[in-house]
């Protein structure tokens, strides 16, 4: 399941950038090492001045058609959202400047204008067409990394609504449950076991999906005050699931229910959000979800998040297998496997007496030997205080 799990993008394109930009500074200076300067400053105008013409155009509409619906300020909030931003502004600055210092690469000045104005135009034209437009790995590298997903939001919703509030009384639920039926007899059962299907084709009932898995009951209800709804009502279901041997195991399961929101977003073509992306989108969700949880002191230990990976299976106890082996993981984590260590059995009087090991006790009391503690504790000797010993001289003269 791991290797399912998309691990956040890190900083390698950034690196390969630098090493070819290196490489191919480095080729330029040994080829043609005259006006290399001008050059520099040259291209890095046409990559600047782009963008700062796109940004103008961008600019008139947000201006023209925006100022007073999304009440942003011209200097504070549009322009730098058009791309004017102090790094673009200052690149282009000094590229100017060593322009002028440097001169033009090219024999006529002429020239070299004409290349920035033209290029600079053709690129704003272009990324206004979407032919430069970014790619989807960019996209969702801005997505992922600003937490802008559907995933980032109802993973949140999902803890915030919900997790947060039933999991810190999810034990006292149980305690009471266990009082009047007799079931969770495992330790490791007594966790809220997240379902997350990559195919978010959910049922709301188990047994429907897999029949080693059998309703038992609920547990009792929780009643917390929610948005403006008095004693608003939360419950969790008790599952039997039948393992191989036909032993049942209860435990409290269920679905997270987000995902029903992203299949029914998948089956809407107005949503714009395929099979694809669903799939990416729940895969997102699942990591989102673990780390919020696991830097959440208050649902510590009280959950399981189980992916299952449903989406090329036909075995009909899919489930069930699923649930089981994560069952017996929290067995193998909490319980102790190897018996625990032999206390060293040690008689404190043994020492104090000078009668040898066959004669019988002293006082005709009988002292049962104690076990030694393994904690570090005060001993106290029973002789009697004695003489400081006197100084010996013990150094040779000659």
């Amino acid at each position: 399941m791991d290797a399912l799990i998309p691990r956040p993008r890190g900083a390698l394109p950034r690196v390969c950038a630098v090493a070819l930009a290196a490489m191919t500074a480095g080729s330029v200076v040994c080829l043609s090492p005259d006006r290399l300067f001008g050059w520099v400053a040259v291209v890095i105008l046409i990559l600047t001045l782009g963008p700062l013409l796109h940004g103008l155009c961008l600019a008139a509409e947000e201006v023209l058609n925006h100022s007073n619906t999304r009440g942003q300020r011209l200097l504070s909030r549009v322009l730098p959202a058009c791309g004017f931003g102090g790094k673009t502004l200052l690149a282009a600055g000094l590229a100017g400047l060593l322009l002028y210092l440097a001169g033009p690469p090219l024999p006529h000045t002429e020239q070299c204008w004409k290349l920035l104005v033209l290029t600079s135009t053709l690129y704003a034209l272009f990324k206004s067409l979407g032919v430069l437009g970014p790619s989807e790995v960019e996209v969702s590298d801005i997505c992922e990394g600003r937490k802008m997903n559907a995933a980032h939001g109802l993973a949140w919703s999902f803890y915030l609504g919900y997790l947060r509030l039933v999991l810190p009384r999810l034990e006292d639920s149980i305690r009471a449950f266990c009082v009047t039926r007799k079931a969770f007899r495992g330790r490791g059962s007594r966790r809220l076991l997240i379902l997350i299907p990559l195919n978010a084709n959910i049922s709301h009932k188990l047994e429907e999906e897999d029949d080693n898995i059998h309703f038992f009951d609920n547990l009792p209800n929780n009643e917390i005050d929610r948005a403006g709804i008095r004693g608003r009502v939360y419950k969790h279901s008790v599952y039997r699931v039948l393992d191989e041997h036909g032993k049942d195991h209860e435990c409290v399961v269920e679905y997270a229910t987000p995902l029903l929101t992203l299949y029914s977003m998948s089956q809407e073509s107005s949503a714009g959000f395929g099979e694809p992306e669903r799939r990416q989108q729940v895969l997102l969700f699942y990591r989102t979800l673990q780390e919020i949880l696991e830097r959440s002191l208050e649902c510590r230990n009280r959950y399981k998040l189980i992916l299952v990976n449903d989406e090329h299976e036909d075995d009909p106890h899919l489930l069930s297998k699923a649930i089981l082996r994560h069952l017996q993981q929290q067995e193998r984590e909490e319980f102790c496997i190897t018996p625990p260590p032999q206390q060293e059995l040690f008689n404190p009087f043994a020492l104090m007496s000078s009668s040898p090991p066959s004669a019988p006790p002293m006082n005709g009391d009988c002292h049962l030997p104690e076990p030694m503690s393994r904690e570090p504790t005060l001993m106290f000797s029973m002789e009697g205080p004695q003489p400081l010993k006197e100084a010996v001289e013990d150094t040779d003269h000659y």
